[in-house]
């Protein structure tokens, strides 16, 4: 019996002199995040003709990061392998009802027997009010710290 292994397509990467200049040119000013940093050393080690597993050791990636990269260069050039895909990101928790109805209970009276609100009150009268179903201190601690209030 005859074992065929499958090989993973590798992906050339053949830069041009501009773009090897200004990929230089990022690592020597390194205002860039890191994660575009290391794509742009990626993308020059492959340039040169280097392996996946030498630049990944090289560069302390994996070796599928380094594939990655590759394959994105070569699907839609520079721009696609050196920049993040934009991502939808979670929607807010605390949208603007329940901002305004945070920002009334914590300028109200507190409860009796309180000289103050905390934020495990508010966070608790919240849900009590049904304003949300779930919410914790700390969401709204941020919340007021965005807002500028002061509990104090």
């Amino acid at each position: 019996m005859i074992k065929i292994m499958a090989r993973k397509k590798l992906h050339s990467v053949e830069l041009t002199e501009r773009e090897r200049k200004d990929l230089r040119q990022y690592l020597r000013k390194g205002k860039s995040s890191t994660r575009f940093l290391t794509r742009a050393r990626i993308l020059l080690l492959a340039d040169e003709g280097q392996e996946d597993k030498e630049i990944a050791e090289a560069l302390m990636v994996s070796k599928s990061t380094v594939g990655r990269i590759r394959k994105r260069y070569h699907e839609g050039g520079l721009d696609f392998a050196l920049n993040e895909k934009s991502r939808s990101g979670a929607p807010p928790k605390i949208d603007g009802r329940i901002e305004a109805q945070l920002t009334l209970l914590a300028c109200s009276e507190p409860p009796d027997g309180r000289s103050k609100w905390t934020v495990r009150l508010l966070a608790d009268k919240l849900v009590e009010m049904e304003v949300v179903e779930s919410i914790s201190h700390m969401s709204v601690q941020r919340q007021l710290k965005k807002m500028k209030l002061n509990l104090g």
